[in-house]
């Protein structure tokens, strides 16, 4: 068994618990429903603000989770394929790691209260079932991340959940247009998990963890990382095309355009670093992506 590294300062072990390459998943929905209630003339900074760090602090809670859970059920093992995990390497205690994901989700509540003397019940309804998915993601009785219901879960919270859920702390309205421009948001969030599931295919199917990367193969789960990036393309055509945005909503579509290399090296079956490489050349195309949205909607 290879021995981890040596135990780094404490802020570096939960800095890279937090694994800050992997916020832009919950930073750019927040980005493009501020840019549609910008649109409408409802853009309220301070709840779009809350939002943005109650979104991030939900995926750090989230990761945090996962790190403990995995590392208990064992998915976790030496010969994994991704970055080292804080609980894995040694350098906290399944306690400690307990108590951050509380403070963590705590801090995300207390941000959820302001929202919610802002916004009202639906917001409530929206942080308690985001914490609550975070944590049933990989822990609890059926950790439904290891029965293949993963790109499920971050489709609806990355996208719909999170899009919407912005839109309607500013505007108080949840129109179609943010319905619309979610899936893209989800559809590009869930491929970041395509590729992190496809490069620990091995180590998760030994483990008895059935994502739909272990279902589909390696070359399944690239024609999914494919149907992903085409919803990303697509629906800024169409909202151009039904005339519910101008011609400044094909910017989003030409970002998607900018990401076809990353398709190509899905096709290439990357392993190790380089899939690593691809996690987050993935994650940056969902953060221009989002960028390109937000201000093309406004165009």
């Amino acid at each position: 068994m290879t021995e981890p590294p040596r135990r780094p300062l404490a802020f570096r072990i939960w800095l890279a618990a937090a694994r800050p390459k992997t916020l832009p998943v919950s930073i750019s929905p927040v980005v493009v429903g501020t840019g549609l209630a910008w649109r409408d003339h409802h853009a309220y900074w301070p709840a779009a603000v809350a939002a943005l760090i109650g979104a991030m602090l939900i995926q750090i809670g989230t990761n945090f989770a996962n790190d403990l859970f995995d590392y208990e059920r064992g998915a976790d093992a030496h010969d994994r394929q991704g970055p080292l995990r804080v609980r894995q390497a040694g350098w906290a205690s399944t306690r400690q790691m307990q108590f951050a994901m509380m403070i963590v989700f705590a801090a995300a509540i207390l941000v959820g209260a302001y929202l919610a003397t802002h916004a009202g019940w639906p917001i409530v309804a929206i942080g308690l079932a985001s914490i609550v998915a975070a944590i049933l993601y990989t822990g609890g009785p059926y950790p439904f991340g290891y029965h293949g219901w993963g790109e499920i879960f971050v489709f609806i919270f990355f996208g719909p959940v999170a899009v919407v859920g912005t839109y309607y702390v500013q505007s108080l309205t949840a129109g179609p247009a943010a319905w619309i421009a979610a899936m893209p948001m989800g559809a590009l969030a869930a491929a970041v998990l395509v590729v992190n599931n496809r490069r620990d295919i091995e180590t998760d199917r030994r483990t008895g963890k059935r994502t739909l990367a272990v279902r589909l193969g390696r070359r399944g789960s690239a024609w999914e990382y494919l149907a992903l990036w085409l919803v990303a393309f697509v629906t800024p055509l169409a909202m151009y095309g039904t005339g519910r945005s101008g011609p400044g909503i094909l910017l989003p579509a030409i970002a998607a355009l900018a990401g076809l290399p990353t398709v190509r090296r899905m096709f290439s079956f990357p392993e190790g670093s380089a899939a690593n490489r691809l996690l987050a050349a993935t994650a940056a195309l969902q953060a221009i992506y989002a960028l390109a949205f937000a201000i093309g909607v406004n165009l």
